[in-house]
């Protein structure tokens, strides 16, 4: 058994992906006894190969490719490489990410100092070294409606500042889901990763179930890294819409109907008036009116490939 299974998804971002398992493999130190698993979620047959040769170039024997013929999303990849996984820890880690120490280590001796700590995350940078928030509040109705600064005036024990540097750890809602570093035994009992969520919110999702079992999430600052935001799913209408459909399934899920119709309600005012200002938000103003269910998602429309 390894000490850590490092698990990445992939999807056509092949050049994101090699630069991430390098700066893994660079900074991790040769005592950590681990493994990388690679799930590529249904990417261009060319792309795939590429990756697969840039794999068999790398000097790392503990490494495996695997490869799906349908995009099953960030939930649905990640526990595809949970079925390969054979380790004490499991290290969800996104592809647009690059270490700047050996973070592994550092998240595993925490976790075994400290028993409390269920989920851990490190420190995010932007790719110009400038600080990146690290630590969120559960999406939730009242952070919705009211917005995360407020949530943190009227209760900062509960709710610490996401825009503070840390220097020591610090129990948070949730940490997000570029860098989620876990026991594997504690991932299992809560479920592992809602599959009906196709992207986003998979974090929140997971760390509520995560605490309703005793297991808390923490923010550890001294592990850095690089995370370029966005880069492997850049920002269309489809994901804006995919957004809101699993907000409100995770509303629906944690919060019940009343919690679930009061961030709908919420919404459909939001987009009916930004939508006069900006008519590419009327799609998402249709949807909300559907309610956003779960049959709109990306999840039902993806296609299995022939390779």
């Amino acid at each position: 058994m390894f000490d850590i299974a490092v698990i990445l998804i992939h999807y056509n971002s092949g050049t994101l992906t090699a630069d991430c398992v390098k700066s893994i493999i660079k900074n991790t130190s040769g005592t950590l006894n681990y493994q990388i698993i690679i799930v590529d979620n249904c990417s261009e047959y060319q792309d795939y190969q590429n990756l697969k040769q840039t794999c068999e170039a790398i000097d790392f024997t503990n490494i495996q490719l695997v490869r799906s013929r349908i995009n099953t999303g960030f939930g649905g990849g990640n526990m595809i490489g949970v079925q390969h996984a054979n380790a004490k820890y499991l290290a969800f880690i996104n592809n647009d990410t690059l270490f700047k120490n050996d973070c592994l280590s550092i998240l595993k001796d925490n976790f075994e100092k400290n028993s409390d700590i269920g989920i851990a995350g490190g420190q995010s940078f932007k790719p110009n070294d400038d600080f990146m928030i690290s630590l969120d509040h559960f999406a939730s109705p009242a952070r919705e409606i009211f917005g995360r600064s407020f949530l943190e005036k009227i209760n900062p024990k509960h709710y610490p500042k996401r825009k503070k540097k840390y220097t020591e750890p610090v129990k948070v809602n949730f940490i997000p889901g570029s860098f989620m570093f876990v026991r594997s035994v504690d991932f299992n009992e809560a479920g592992g990763f809602d599959t009906n969520i196709f992207l986003y919110y998979e974090e929140t999702d997971l760390c509520k179930r995560l605490k309703a079992n005793g297991k808390y999430a923490y923010l550890i600052p001294s592990a850095e890294f690089i995370h370029y935001h966005g880069a492997s799913t850049g920002k269309t209408i489809a994901i804006k819409k995919e957004l809101r459909i699993s907000l409100l399934y995770t509303m629906r899920k944690h919060y019940g109907m009343a919690g679930y119709f009061s961030v709908l309600l919420f919404l459909l005012v939001k987009y009916f008036f930004s939508s006069i200002f900006k008519p590419k938000n009327w799609p998402v103003f249709f949807l909300l009116l559907k309610g956003a269910p779960l049959l709109d998602s990306l999840k039902l429309k993806q296609k299995i490939a022939t390779n």
